[in-house]
């Protein structure tokens, strides 16, 4: 069975931008490169800050939506380990 993330990026603005993918290695790699996406592109370098498996792109397009939904205070919650839910803060 193919492994989902579901993550939360620090840009160089300090926004925070939430993704999913199946190489999160490789989907950094292009965030900092400006090839991840638009928004990204013009805020490099990106940091990763949070990350939690999924298993399924369903069940990860799921979360990153609820992620996107949450406020910013939530999110840094949420990589703080603070909030519901299972997941890994990469600090």
């Amino acid at each position: 069975m193919r492994r989902y993330w579901v993550y939360l990026l620090r840009c160089s603005d300090g926004s925070l931008y939430a993704g999913c993918t199946a190489d999160l290695r490789r989907r950094i790699a292009l965030h900092n490169a400006g090839k991840g996406s638009k928004y990204t592109r013009s805020r490099v370098p990106v940091a990763l800050v949070y990350s939690e498996a999924a298993d399924s792109l369903s069940g990860a397009l799921k979360r990153e939506a609820e992620i996107k939904k949450m406020s910013r205070s939530s999110k840094l919650l949420l990589c703080l380990g603070k909030a519901a839910g299972e997941g890994h803060s990469v600090r």
